[in-house]
């Protein structure tokens, strides 16, 4: 048993020697389960069936390389109702939390003492305009002045002025709505005074389709990536569509467009303003929800993905699982790069011709006899990682005895 444990470990020693990595750490770590394995030693009992698993053949092949920066919602108007007039506020003419439109009416102030203004206004309008008309008429016999005349026009002009505003703040007792959008809940009461000395706020209006969402990107990636362009290890992505992660890690069905990328970075934080913009016709996006914005950045002509329910992570980094061509189970530590939508970009640990396993790792372990299926793809996004690795192999060796058992 020792010279078999021994000589796996050479192996192991063989393969992670390319990637960088120290073998004796990774051979500690699956010396146990090399000692307890699904290959069974010689003269003893026989394992049952090998335990089946979905696997990806590892092929090099055009990607668009993506990237996933945690942002936030933003309606895209926002506007206060205000009251432009002094007053009791008599009546409320909108549904809490409904959809209202432009110019609608959402507030009545009581209008009782704006009407008297406007009355006595249009009075004072007609007492000038007698007054002037009578002063024409004399003028043309000299029986007044010149400066008589003039001064009875301008009285009249201000008496028009101020039926103007007597006008403007009768219909001002009506509140409208300054923009379409939903409508939240009432700041006011009905029997509250507002306006005096100051616009008092009464509600807030949202237009919620479509609606921002706002995220920042690292000035050193975008360094980086300007860089890989330089040099023709990258290509620039065509498309600028971007989609939206939402907080259950669905993706939302509707894509987005990219508006626009500050060209600025930010003192204190290093990081540059983007901005997206997605259709919300039925309102499922709300302001301030925390999303994840996934947009393409560059394309890469020979990339090794993989999805990332294949990847898995310990304390000595990520890893895989590979079927080796005898059909025993090896791991495989890889070098994470960039993300090609819901898949994660190997840049070191895979070749190609490799089988890695993405369904079923739960239920083996290295040096298990396992039997290959190829893995259906599946849309979306697909689960994380698993972590903690060492958790996760416990959980293996259990179930792996338990089907050997069966």
């Amino acid at each position: 048993m020792e010279e078999e444990v021994g000589a796996k470990a050479g192996m192991k020693k063989g393969v992670l020697s390319g990637v960088g990595m120290t073998a004796p750490a990774w051979g500690v770590r699956w010396a146990g389960w090399g000692g307890r394995g699904g290959t069974r030693a010689a003269g003893g009992p026989r394992a049952g069936p090998p335990a089946g698993v979905a696997v990806v053949p590892v092929a090099p092949a055009p990607a668009e390389l993506t990237q996933d920066l945690p942002g936030r919602l933003e309606a895209y108007r926002t506007a206060q109702v205000r009251a432009r007039v002094d007053g009791i506020v008599e009546k409320r003419l909108f549904r809490e939390g409904s959809d209202v439109k432009a110019g609608q009416t959402l507030y009545l102030i009581d209008p009782s003492t704006y009407r008297a203004a406007y009355a006595a206004a249009r009075a004072a309008v007609s007492a000038a305009t007698q007054v002037r008309d009578r002063d024409k008429q004399l003028l043309q016999v000299q029986a007044v002045s010149q400066q008589d005349y003039e001064t009875a026009v301008t009285n009249l002009r201000q008496a028009e002025a101020a039926l103007a505003q007597a006008s403007l703040d009768l219909s001002n007792t009506r509140v409208p709505a300054p923009i379409a959008g939903h409508i939240g809940r009432e700041l006011v009461t009905v029997g509250a005074l507002v306006g005096h000395g100051d616009a008092t706020p009464m509600a807030l209006i949202e237009q919620l389709d479509p609606i921002y969402a706002n995220f920042v990107e690292a000035g050193a990636d975008e360094l980086r990536l300007q860089k890989a362009f330089a040099s023709g290890q990258l290509q620039r992505a065509g498309a600028a569509t971007v989609e939206l992660v939402l907080e259950d890690g669905s993706v939302y069905p509707e894509k987005g467009k990219l508006l626009f990328t500050d060209k600025v970075v930010d003192p204190s934080t290093g990081s540059i303003a983007i901005r997206a913009e997605f259709p919300n016709l039925a309102h499922q996006l709300l302001p301030g929800m925390f999303a994840t914005i996934r947009f393409p950045q560059a394309l890469a002509e020979r990339a090794i993905k993989v999805p990332q329910r294949a990847v898995l992570m310990n304390t000595q980094g990520s890893y895989v699982l590979v079927v080796k061509d005898d059909g025993t189970v090896a791991p495989r530590p890889v070098k994470l790069g960039a993300m090609a939508g819901p898949d994660f970009i190997i840049d070191e640990g895979l070749h190609e011709g490799e089988r890695v396993i993405v369904d079923g790792v739960q239920k083996v372990r290295p040096g298990m006899l396992v039997k290959t299926v190829s893995a259906e793809p599946q849309a979306g996004g697909a689960s994380g990682a698993e972590q903690p690795a060492g958790a996760a192999h416990g959980e293996d060796s259990a179930t792996g005895h338990h089907a050997q058992g069966e």
